[in-house]
């Protein structure tokens, strides 16, 4: 099991690896690995189909455990593409972040969903 101190970057590594052992390189093409996010993410979302809220108290240990693996199944995804792309996730999450607190200033959406 993997502590919290575990990076972006390790990861990235450790599913490089994974990746090059099975030599599936020639078939994580971008857009291949794009249908792959969101197949894993409607597999997730399936997870929660008819589930009322989905909220912590409403899911037995076996739900989270199901929901922990099709999660990591996005992410590991996700980093297989921005490997795929040569991409500084860390970076690209960064941006995104300092782009969304900009956009979206907590005095003014403090509480709203919109």
């Amino acid at each position: 099991m993997a502590d919290a101190t575990t990076s972006v970057g390790e990861l990235r590594d450790r599913v490089r690896q994974f990746v090059h052992a099975r030599d599936w390189e020639r078939f994580h093409a971008p857009r291949d690995l794009a249908m792959a996010i969101s197949i894993e993410a409607s597999e997730l979302l399936e997870r929660f189909l008819w589930r009322g809220s989905g909220s912590l108290a409403e899911l037995s240990s076996e739900d989270r455990s199901a929901i922990a693996e099709e999660l990591a199944d996005v992410l590991i995804y996700g980093l297989s593409l921005a490997n795929a792309l040569e991409m500084d996730l860390s970076e690209a999450m960064l941006a995104k972040l300092k782009k969304d607190e900009a956009k979206y200033p907590p005095d003014r959406y403090r509480g709203r969903a919109r």
